[in-house]
């Protein structure tokens, strides 16, 4: 039976896709794999691999210590990624992001959950020996569809209008592209706006200040109703007749393939790093313009809402946790043979 230690902190803080991502990988292991994997989480005694999820300074520290085996660390983020989330100090910055960096080339190997940042890492001096790509997951049993009647029940019970309804979801930060989604809501009272998620990192967050003033005053068609519990998350999803996620810059976010699972069609802006892991199964727009443009032609045409709706489900079915959990177990059986 390997030996597993799950090194994270990504539960420490609410909100962000990390977390989700960590949670949901622990919860497919013990509840797939846990006849062939001994899990443990933040333990520092022998083990066959060590899977680093966040870059806390203390697990920098044990990766010198005996005993670690096989290190695996978890490409979550890269510092051009987290421009337009946090605001640091220049120099605060600057050695944040060589410690990233310092931290990613003292693994053993890298997983990457979107093929396209593996150039990226490279050009950090890291082979493309040391890196593999995973895609994300969801779990169905968590992020299932729901029905029309179940949908208008939902509205009533959470006070919302029987409105064309779009969801957004993620930190509230500028790289999120929050204010092309308040734009879009300003732009059509006659639709209803959703954004669930917070000010995960609080004052230190990109745009804080004027994004916590519309937060606190929105317009009266758009709501903010903070951080959701992840089991409640899926009511906002099927209540919804898209999902929008405006950001600027992502790796594989979670809230995409929780809308997937939804069946609820997706809206993106149009990044080329999408096109390797889910082209044509979204919508994608250059710019709020376009997806102003997309939004009418979706909320007036039932047939190209529900073509949209299909390669939602298409995408579910690909990214299933069945298949992912054997694609884990693969590699860290490999990564243990390696070590």
């Amino acid at each position: 039976m390997l030996k597993i230690t799950m090194f994270s902190a990504a539960d420490s803080v609410k909100g962000q896709g990390v977390g989700s991502v960590y949670t949901e990988l622990v919860r497919l292991l013990k509840s797939r794999e846990s006849d062939q994997i001994a899990l443990q989480i933040n333990k520092y005694g022998r083990s066959d691999i060590s899977h680093y999820h966040t870059v806390n300074f203390p697990f920098y520290l044990s990766t010198f210590m005996p005993g670690r085996g096989r290190k695996i660390g978890f490409v979550h983020f890269l510092p051009e990624t987290l421009e337009g989330s946090l605001k640091l100090p220049k120099i605060v910055k600057a050695v944040f992001y060589r410690y990233v960096i310092a931290f990613y080339k003292r693994m053993d190997q890298l997983v990457v959950v979107n093929p396209s940042f593996i150039p990226k890492l490279e050009a950090y001096g890291i082979s493309r020996d040391k890196i593999t790509y995973i895609p994300n997951f969801v779990s169905a049993a968590t992020f299932h569809p729901a029905d029309e009647a179940q949908k208008q029940l939902l509205r009533t019970q959470y006070h919302y209008p029987a409105k064309f309804t779009i969801l957004g979801s993620g930190q509230v930060q500028v790289r999120k592209g929050v204010f092309d989604f308040i734009e879009l809501a300003k732009r059509h009272p006659e639709m209803q706006f959703i954004w669930t998620g917070g000010f995960s990192f609080g004052r230190i967050t990109d745009g804080y200040e004027e994004l916590k003033r519309v937060v606190d005053n929105p317009p009266a068609n758009l709501s903010f109703p903070g951080i959701i519990d992840r089991d409640k998350l899926v009511d906002y999803y099927n209540m919804a007749d898209l999902f929008l996620l405006p950001s600027y810059n992502e790796l594989f976010p979670m809230s995409v393939l929780e809308a997937f699972s939804t069946h609820t069609p997706v809206l993106l802006r149009d990044l080329d790093l999408y096109h390797a892991i889910i082209k044509g199964d979204y919508a994608a727009a250059k710019d709020v313009d376009e997806m102003d443009q997309i939004i009418l032609k979706l909320s007036t045409d039932s047939q190209a809402l529900m073509a949209l709706q299909e390669k939602a489900k298409h995408a579910a079915d690909y990214y299933s946790e069945e298949r992912l959990a054997k694609i884990w177990l693969q590699f860290y059986t490999e990564q243990a043979r390696k070590g």
